[in-house]
């Protein structure tokens, strides 16, 4: 129970950002994306700013023996770059190009903006299904 709260909270809060800072605007996301056209920076500044509390929280994690919902820390190892990372994240940048939408914001856009963003979802979890049976 106290791990869902946890998790509800932090998607909360998380999804909460998303709509304050303009990453829930796919016009928004697609102006920054537009380099050589009517380009807007405004996204290079959120993103900047959330490295600030992503390296306190690593510098708190450090010094933690275990965290707080669970009996010890589950981070992943790092793995180097491989082709099938390079292409996903190809295919990822272009559709978020495309779309002005990744997952999170697409989420959090069911509460702004519900059918383009049931839309977006539904192909997303299509895509999704289509490499787990066909590519895997």
């Amino acid at each position: 129970m106290k791990q869902t709260a946890i998790a509800l909270a932090a998607g909360l809060i998380f999804g909460a950002g998303l709509a304050v800072s303009g990453m829930a605007d796919p016009q928004r996301v697609q102006a920054f994306l537009d380099l050589f056209g009517a380009w807007d920076p405004t996204l290079a500044f959120v993103m900047g700013g959330a490295m600030i509390p992503m390296a306190i929280a690593w510098v708190v994690q450090r010094r933690m023996a275990a965290p707080v919902a669970a009996s010890r820390f589950d981070l992943p190892g790092t793995n180097r770059i491989d082709p099938r990372l390079a292409i996903g994240a190809l295919v990822f940048g272009a559709g978020w190009g495309i779309g002005g939408l990744c997952p999170g914001p697409a989420i959090a856009d069911l509460a702004i903006a519900p059918a383009p963003a049931a839309m977006f979802i539904a192909a997303m979890l299509a895509g999704m299904a289509v490499h787990r049976f066909a590519i895997r």
